[in-house]
Formats: structure tokens, C-alpha cells, sequence
């Protein structure tokens, strides 16, 4: 699993920064999944290694402009791009009512299925290696965060173990590589678990915006590997926070800190903390590892790996 940024603003555009949409690359099944799609998407993603093909989900966390400008363009280049197979979109309500409007007054005529899911709290999606969830966030419009929650599989099979046991290949394999107990054709029985290295942990990707603190971030966000979570504003402006119903860089730190995640990427920044002001982004950065440390910022085209981990290096946390 991997995260490319794709735009990091808030509200409008900077020279540096586009505004909001984060691409996450699937390698293990050539898939991208994209957070939001503001204006400019499409030309960030030509500027980046993320492959428009390779599209195939798309989950918006509201229709403010910034976050959803960008879809429609998007989309129609997609049916020019690869003809891809189908695109599922989640998002909030009225999403499918503004794509459709898009589509009537555009004349816009898409050549693959697309299919748009009005999401409700709870599980979205799931298949055999993936569980996508949301949660109501607290905006000025309906918003939703979204968890993307990858299942644990077992560890590395050991051939060469299993072969010095006297175990023939085939489908036997299959059944000792997800753990379970089989029985060979001598009579002996073999626990899969015992030829397996640990535990591979599934990861936890969550993103979090445009939202203040509210108790469904933390519990969306816990134990996650990466919280990627807008922090638009620095704690100096918490009152324009609060009337904005935006988030600043320690109430993201506090969801981090509550939810017990391993690290914290924060975006969605407001263009005032430009360099040379009174605040800079550097200033939101130590904010927010005063109480959570382990803070990164995110910057336009930054690629970030989330990383195995294995259920021995869980268990001696």
C-alpha cells in the first residue's frame, strides 16, 4: 500500500500546492483507489507515477468544491484512457444528482460503468483483502471519513520445511499457506500455522477531512498504521477553526494521540501560513508533535509506503 498526494491546499489552489485528493496504490492487484478529486486532479496525476487506468474506485468525503471539481473531468478522461472495466464512486448524498447534472448539461456521455454509492456509516466495501468503512465527520455539510482496513493473512510459507516432511505440492499447499490443519495420505496430521512465518498484520489507512475534532475520527482512525487528517489551521486560529468547523494541527495530534495510531500525515493546510507570515507550516508541525510526535507534513506529488507489520512486533509493543 502506498499514498500519493496529490493535492494538500485547502480551499483554493497555491503556486506549490493543488487542492485536495490522495491516490492509494494497490500494487498487489494494480488498482488505485482515490480520497477526493478537486480541481486539478487529472493534471497532478499526469505530473505523478499514478496510472489513470488503474483507477477503479473513488471516494469522496463531501461536496465542497475543493474536493469534488475535479471528478467529472476526470472521469471522462478515464473512458479515453483504458477503457477501464467499471469505476465505483462513494460518497456522500446529492453526489450522484451533481455527477448526473455534469453529464445532462455537459453532454458527457461515459463508454464504462460507473457506478455511484451514497454511503452511510458502517462497512461500504469488502472483499478478500480489503474492508472500506466510514464515519460522519463534523463539517458545515455532510462529510465522511473513510478507513481502509487491509485483512491479516498468514505468514511466509516454509517449502523447504514442508517438502523435508514429506508434504506433496499441490493443493495441500494452498491449505497449510492460510494455516489450517490437513491430513496426509499416511495418516499424519500437519497444523499449516506451524510451517508459517507471523502473522502479516493488515494495514489501516485512514483519512480524515474536512472535520473539527470529533469523537468519530478517533474512532475511525484507531490503530491505524497512517491518519492522514486535515489540518487546516494552526492552534493560534482555533476560533476561526471552530466557526469554520475545520480542524487545526493539535486537534489532529489529539485524534492521532486518542486513536493510538503509528503515525500521523497532515494536509489540507490554508494558504495563510504561506512563508514569510507571522505562522508558517513549520510552526503547525511543532504544534502537533508537542503532542503527538511521530507528525509528518504532506506536500504536493509526496509519496508515502505504509508498511507490513508482523504479529510478534504487535505483540512486544
Amino acid at each position: 500500500m502506498q499514498l500519493t498526494f496529490l493535492g494538500t491546499s485547502s480551499g483554493i489552489p497555491t503556486r506549490s500546492r493543488n487542492v485536495s485528493s490522495i491516490a492509494l496504490r494497490l500494487p498487489q492487484r494494480a488498482e488505485v483507489w482515490l480520497f477526493d478529486c478537486g480541481e486539478g486532479t487529472q493534471h497532478q496525476i499526469l505530473r505523478s507515477d499514478i496510472r489513470i487506468s488503474q483507477i477503479t474506485r473513488i471516494f469522496v468525503t463531501h461536496m465542497h468544491g475543493d474536493h469534488i471539481y475535479g471528478l467529472m473531468g476526470l472521469l471522462a478522461s478515464c473512458g479515453l484512457a483504458g477503457n477501464p472495466s467499471r469505476i465505483d464512486i462513494y460518497g456522500p448524498p446529492k453526489l450522484d444528482d451533481y455527477l448526473r447534472a455534469c453529464g445532462r448539461y455537459s453532454q458527457t456521455h461515459f463508454s464504462y460503468p460507473v457506478k455511484v454509492h451514497t454511503v452511510t456509516p458502517g462497512i461500504l466495501y469488502e472483499d478478500d483483502e480489503f474492508v472500506v468503512s466510514c464515519e460522519a465527520l463534523t463539517h458545515r455539510v455532510p462529510a465522511f471519513g473513510y478507513r481502509v482496513a487491509e485483512k491479516d493473512r498468514a505468514g511466509r510459507f516454509n517449502v523447504d520445511r514442508a517438502t523435508a516432511l514429506g508434504i506433496p505440492s499441490g493443493p495441500l499447499y494452498g491449505k497449510l499457506k492460510r494455516g489450517e490443519w490437513v491430513t496426509l495420505p499416511d495418516g499424519r496430521q500437519i497444523n499449516g500455522a506451524d510451517l508459517c512465518g507471523p502473522t502479516e498484520i493488515g494495514r489501516k489507512f485512514v483519512y480524515c477531512t474536512d472535520t473539527i475534532y470529533c469523537d468519530n475520527a478517533v474512532t475511525l482512525a484507531q490503530d491505524a498504521d497512517v491518519l492522514v487528517h486535515e489540518a487546516t489551521f494552526s492552534h493560534h486560529d482555533a476560533e476561526m477553526a471552530y466557526q469554520r468547523l475545520h480542524s487545526t494541527s493539535t486537534m489532529a495530534a489529539q485524534v492521532a494521540l486518542s486513536a493510538q495510531v503509528q503515525q500521523l500525515v497532515m494536509t489540507h493546510f490554508s494558504p495563510r501560513y504561506a512563508p514569510g507570515n507571522a505562522v508558517d507550516l513549520g510552526d503547525l508541525l511543532a504544534e502537533a508533535r508537542a503532542i503527538f510526535p511521530n507528525t509528518v507534513m504532506a506536500h504536493d506529488f509526496m509519496v508515502h509506503d505504509i508498511p507490513r507489520r508482523l504479529r510478534e512486533a504487535i505483540a512486544s509493543r
